[in-house]
């Protein structure tokens, strides 16, 4: 079994390990001095850094640029593989969520299996090229939201990403805020480059999305994120993503 401290030792290109996590397990902010990505092969987990809030359910990634201070929150239980990659040559200096294709999810589960000492000049080496490949090829992934750095707007935000759900209008969000109305909303623009309602409708969508993830049903996601009725959420759905929930699931 391979160990964490194998990653600060081992010149390998790619490290791989796997872990497995229970419900509400969360990792308090913390960095790494090498890039890493994140994978849950099964379950749906949060990953906040100072800056982002990203759900990231088996379908997708996050890549972590080396340094890059983050906090990981399990949904549910999950199945975790994290790749470690060297510094040098690094590809990207933002964080971002991927798309994981069959193929790479494929890789991913295959790599763990390595030995930590891999032959870097036989299958396992041509395998690890042609996953690196592969990532690189992925399309990011929609809807992310920004965090403010204003610790009062923070404390709204933290709010809204515990409960999508939450009715509270701006004035309630504005008086958390220990704000103004007007001071509010510009600040909240100008910190996350958008609008409250604009900010909560792409956490709703996140959630939604990594609770269809997840095997909820639709009627449960639609009440779970706020919604009044199926029919209003999927309209909503449909405007974001250009087909209903089902179609997108089956997708």
């Amino acid at each position: 079994m391979k160990h964490s401290a194998d990653v600060l030792t081992n010149d390998r290109p790619v490290i791989a390990l796997q872990d497995e996590y229970p419900a509400g397990f969360i990792d308090p902010m913390h960095s790494h001095d090498h890039i890493q990505i994140l994978y849950a092969s099964s379950g749906v987990m949060s990953v906040r850094t100072p800056e982002t809030s990203f759900v990231i359910p088996p379908q997708r990634a996050v890549w972590l640029p080396a340094g890059t201070r983050h906090e990981v929150a399990c949904r549910g239980p999950v199945s975790l593989r994290t790749l470690y990659l060297p510094c040098s040559g690094e590809t990207g200096h933002e964080c971002r969520v991927f798309e994981v294709s069959n193929l790479v999810k494929s890789l991913i589960l295959e790599v763990v299996d390595f030995p930590a000492l891999y032959d870097v000049d036989g299958r396992e080496g041509r395998i690890i090229t042609l996953l690196l490949d592969e990532i690189g090829r992925m399309p990011n992934a929609p809807y992310q939201v920004s965090m403010p750095s204003n610790p009062r707007l923070l404390r709204v935000c933290n709010a809204i990403i515990a409960d999508p759900s939450d009715p509270r209008d701006i004035d309630d969000w504005a008086a958390l805020a220990a704000m103004g109305r007007r001071t509010f909303t510009r600040s909240f623009k100008q910190e996350t480059g958008m609008g409250l309602a604009v900010w909560r409708q792409q956490v709703r969508l996140m959630e939604a999305l990594s609770m269809l993830a997840a095997g909820a049903s639709i009627t449960q996601v639609t009440y779970d994120v706020g919604y009044d009725s199926p029919s209003g959420f999927a309209a909503m759905f449909r405007r974001a993503f250009g087909v209903p929930p089902s179609q997108y699931l089956k997708h």
